[in-house]
């Protein structure tokens, strides 16, 4: 495929159309092995999101009396916008405003779905094959699992915001494959793991707190998948090569810091509360500066913290890129921290959880 970037066998693909490619009687042989230890993880962190073992989507809470996260984690809360709010408005904005969160996931989850089933097409090595399509099942769960949790506790999703709408259509139909697995593998999922790990951590709403967790246990391999391309991939790249990628992650970096979940994009929220959106984004600008965004995202669990130290530990930014990310995150202090992403540690107590849950219980295939 022209101009997809890569400089391992591993990653060979061919036209979505070539077919025939895959029918080459020398291919079969081929297989590697770079994948197999995520492809075999995959029976450790079985779950299904039909079966109330593993998620009870009858479990109660009343999304009018309580707070799914807590106020103080809802920008609007914190500004002029609560003074026109009486107490069960400030608990339905802000639950509205998970709803919209929770919406944004379960489009990107339909995303890494789509662009993962896609991998399975022009894929030419059936290791990096088969994890495709083990990656395309898990993504299928996670879909159905966020829908029935939006179904349950609100009855319907809100569409997909323009800039994420945007960004998923872009890297499902790209040709370049490294925008495919850079974008998906490592900026999407290193999005989602961080947004996952911050759930995770202050939700009150415990079938959430399980929902997120679980879908961890997968994304954690989702985004070692993108981190064996980088290591195979980026340290083989020329200058011009090397360029094309880091300048295209930097262009995605800033597309989604500034407008992923930015007011003018949850407009749709503040039509129910008689509030104009306009009014609501100056009211959240008297308080949030540029300095309070670089202090959130001081926190490990920052989605946008997380994305930067992906693409840092990837090798992508060099010091070409770099002022587009210190001016927000501390990169000498980033540098400095180890490999592990943020909710790695979940994923592994939820895969331990899974084992015990799963032990004794029949194995899909198995009589």
């Amino acid at each position: 495929m022209t101009d997809h970037i890569t400089r391992d066998p591993i990653y060979e693909t061919v036209s979505r159309d070539d077919f025939p490619a895959m029918l080459d009687v020398n291919r079969y042989g081929t297989r590697t092995d770079a994948f197999d230890g995520i492809i075999s993880a995959t029976h450790d962190h079985f779950w299904d999101p039909m079966d109330a073992t593993y998620l009870d989507f009858s479990s109660p809470f009343d999304i009018t009396k309580e707070y799914l996260m807590p106020p103080e984690t809802i920008p609007e809360l914190q500004s002029a916008v609560a003074d026109k709010l009486d107490e069960g408005q400030k608990i339905k904005l802000a639950n509205e405003s998970t709803r919209w969160s929770l919406s944004s996931i379960l489009h990107g989850e339909q995303g890494a779905l789509s662009l993962s089933a896609s991998l399975c097409h022009i894929m030419v090595d059936p290791g990096a094959q088969e994890y495709a399509s083990n990656q395309t099942r898990e993504e299928a769960r996670h879909v159905t699992a966020f829908s029935r949790y939006i179904g349950t506790r609100w009855g319907r999703p809100y569409p997909v915001g323009e800039a994420l709408g945007n960004l998923l259509e872009e890297l499902v139909g790209a040709e370049e494959v490294y925008k495919k697995l850079v974008g998906m593998q490592m900026l999407v999922e290193g999005l989602a793991m961080g947004a996952f790990a911050n759930i995770h951590a202050k939700t009150n709403d415990p079938l959430l707190k399980r929902l997120t967790q679980l879908v961890m246990t997968d994304e954690a391999f989702h985004h070692k998948f993108g981190k064996i391309w980088a290591d195979k991939t980026i340290p083989k790249l020329d200058t011009e090569e090397h360029n094309r990628v880091e300048d295209w992650a930097a262009q995605c970096f800033e597309t989604v810091l500034f407008n992923l979940i930015n007011i003018r994009q949850k407009q749709v929220i503040y039509e129910q509360f008689g509030l104009d959106w306009q009014w609501v984004r100056d009211a959240c600008r008297e308080v949030f500066t540029d300095e309070d965004r670089r202090d959130t995202l001081k926190e490990s669990t920052n989605i946008f913290r997380v994305l930067v130290k992906t693409l840092l530990k990837s090798g992508i930014i060099t010091d070409r890129t770099r002022p587009i990310y210190s001016h927000w995150v501390d990169m000498e202090e980033m540098a400095g921290e180890n490999e592990d992403m943020v909710g790695y540690a979940i994923a592994d107590e939820g895969i331990e959880y899974l084992r015990t849950l799963n032990a004794g219980r029949r194995v899909i295939g198995q009589k």
